[in-house]
């Protein structure tokens, strides 16, 4: 489970009480719920924060590390508020976009939604095509602006500006004997097992080529298929096991569905982009969206709230209680 935004906000307000009553009637939350939360962020965090002196809870060394740093999130969040109120009620437009299939499928969606919500006449076109062929769209004008996760030609005329880090993983089934450890272990998990892998286009197979390197050698590939959703079917079936995005399995990890491994041994990081044409002007509809999509990574180092719907809507949740 992530570390949420109202974790973080109880956590200031107890650090500026000293009480959970005090923190309680500040946030207009009962105790129980105040209590509750910082427990959760204690465990999650794997230690106390505060020091307990009778009824009055004083920030330890692990706490007041992590008081700048949660003053720091939340006011980011605030900034929401000033970025998308400048044309909140004059801005319009119609903008056209372009996402690779992780993006366009778990990531842009609840963005574009939440961004229409707060600007409805704006439309935004969203289409989505692996990277080479987003590329290709953006280039030939097609699409104004593309968000993409696999390698770039070499097109002089398009330039490209880094968006977050996303992090590939190995997916396995409930009853596979992975799913009982903590991480896959490149150099003894890999023989032996059963691989789905996406098309050879997809931007996520040329990272693990990539990433893999001399290992490619000891993946058997039974099966390949063109969309993350049939590949997560074909591991929940037991036909075999995966490596996609973090992003694409919130929902199957909540549920119990798939699990998520990180790859112990390899780097599994990548870069997601943000492309567009050197010569591209852009328009404020544009501007506004693209700056509404940076704000929103804030939400925690995973950036696992963007490919989820409930813990994206808590932090717009919280942006619409401001705006009231």
């Amino acid at each position: 489970m992530s570390i949420t935004l109202r974790q973080l906000e109880i956590f200031i307000a107890v650090a500026e009480t000293a009480q959970v009553t005090k923190a309680s009637k500040k946030l207009f939350v009962t105790q129980s719920a105040v209590s509750m939360a910082l427990a959760e962020l204690e465990n999650q965090l794997g230690g106390s924060l505060f020091d307990r002196h009778g009824r009055s809870l004083l920030l330890n060394v692990r706490g007041r590390f992590l008081l700048p740093l949660a003053k720091d999130i939340t006011a980011q969040v605030t900034n929401i508020e000033t970025i998308m109120s400048e044309r909140n009620d004059t801005l319009d437009g119609r903008i056209s976009i372009v996402a690779s299939t992780t993006l366009g499928n778990y990531i842009l969606p609840y963005l574009i939604g939440a961004f229409e919500r707060v600007h409805p006449n704006v439309h935004v076109e969203l289409m989505v095509y692996n990277t080479r062929s987003a590329e290709k769209l953006v280039f030939e004008r097609q699409s104004e602006v593309g968000f993409v996760e696999g390698p770039l030609s070499d097109h002089e005329e398009i330039l490209w500006r880094p968006w977050f880090e996303d992090e590939l993983i190995v997916l396995c089934g409930p009853t596979d004997p992975l799913a009982h450890n903590d991480v896959f272990d490149i150099t003894r998990d890999l023989k032996g097992k059963k691989w789905i892998m996406r098309e050879s286009s997809s931007g996520t197979v040329a990272t693990i080529r990539e990433k893999f390197g001399k290992y490619m050698d000891d993946v058997n590939i039974v099966m390949e298929m063109g969309h993350p959703e049939a590949v997560k079917r074909g591991v929940e079936s037991g036909v075999g096991i995966a490596c996609l995005s973090s992003l694409s399995i919130c929902r199957e990890a909540e549920n119990g569905w798939l699990k998520g491994l990180k790859i112990e041994g390899l780097d599994m990081k990548r870069q997601l982009k943000i492309i567009q044409r050197k010569d591209y002007e852009m328009t404020d509809a544009m501007a506004e969206f693209l700056s509404f999509c940076d704000v929103m990574t804030i939400c925690d180092d995973s950036r696992i709230c963007l490919s989820s719907p409930w813990k994206l809507q808590s932090l717009l949740a919280r942006y619409s209680a401001m705006k009231k």
